[in-house]
C-alpha cells in the first residue's frame, strides 16, 4: 500500500512518520493550492519556543491555482531569514554540522515554484535520513483515492496528532517538549537515530 501524502515545506514529523512506515509514497501534485497549510510553512523550536518559518507565495484567492503553479515570492529575502533562524535554533544541536551542509542547496539555489521547491526539500531530507522508500506523484486528484491510504490531511494546520514519544531537544529546558515540528528538529537533535525513532512510534492521527 503507498501512502498519499502532499510534499511541505520541511516536513513535520508526522508527515515522515507516515514516509517511513510505508512500501512506498505518492506525493499529491494535482491538486489546487489553498492558504493556511503546510504546504508553505514549517515549525521550529527556537530560543522562545515554537516558531514558524513561511515561504512567501504569489497567491490570490479569487483565482484558483493548481499547487504546481503557484510561485515563491522571490523579491523577498526569506532563504536568508529561514537559514540564520535555524542557525539560532540548532547550532547547539548535536548534529547540526553535521547535516546543514546537505541542506544548503535548499537556501543558496534560485527555486520558481513553492512544489518544486517542496520535492527539492524531501529529495534532500530523504538522502539526510538514508530512508529506501520509493516516490511517485499523481496525474490526476481524486477526492477518494483507491489506491493510496489518505495522509492528505496532515497538510492542515489543525491536523490532530497525539504527542510523540519526548526526545532531548536544545530548549527542553525551558519550554518542556514540543512534539511534531519539523523534521528538522529530529534530525538535528538525534541524527542517525532519527529514522528508527519514527519506526518506533504508535501513532493515532485524528
Amino acid at each position: 500500500m503507498n501512502n498519499l501524502i502532499y510534499p511541505t515545506y520541511f516536513p513535520n514529523i508526522a508527515h515522515f512518520w507516515a514516509i517511513v512506515n510505508s512500501d512506498s509514497i505518492c506525493f499529491e501534485v494535482s491538486d489546487n493550492y489553498q492558504k493556511q497549510s503546510f504546504r508553505n510553512r514549517t515549525e521550529i523550536y527556537g530560543a522562545n519556543g515554537k516558531l514558524a518559518l513561511t515561504v512567501p507565495v504569489s497567491y490570490s484567492q479569487k483565482n484558483r491555482q493548481l499547487y504546481k503553479d503557484v510561485k515563491i515570492a522571490n523579491d523577498e529575502s526569506w532563504q536568508l531569514q529561514h537559514l540564520k533562524s535555524l542557525q539560532s535554533a540548532y547550532s547547539m544541536s548535536p548534529f547540526f554540522e553535521f547535516y546543514i551542509d546537505d541542506l544548503m542547496p535548499l537556501f543558496e539555489n534560485h527555486y520558481d515554484y513553492i512544489l518544486d521547491f517542496n520535492l527539492k526539500c524531501y529529495d534532500l531530507l530523504s538522502d539526510s535520513l538514508q530512508l529506501n522508500s520509493t516516490s511517485k506523484h499523481t496525474s490526476i486528484f481524486e477526492i477518494k483515492p483507491l489506491e493510496n491510504k489518505d495522509f492528505r490531511h496532515l497538510v492542515k494546520r489543525n491536523s490532530k496528532v497525539q504527542s510523540f514519544q519526548p526526545y532531548t531537544q536544545v530548549f527542553t529546558e525551558k519550554h518542556g517538549f514540543i512534539s511534531n515540528l519539523s523534521i528538522l528538529d529530529l534530525l538535528f537533535n538525534e541524527g542517525p537515530n532519527a529514522e528508527l525513532y519514527l519506526k518506533r512510534q504508535e501513532l493515532e492521527i485524528i
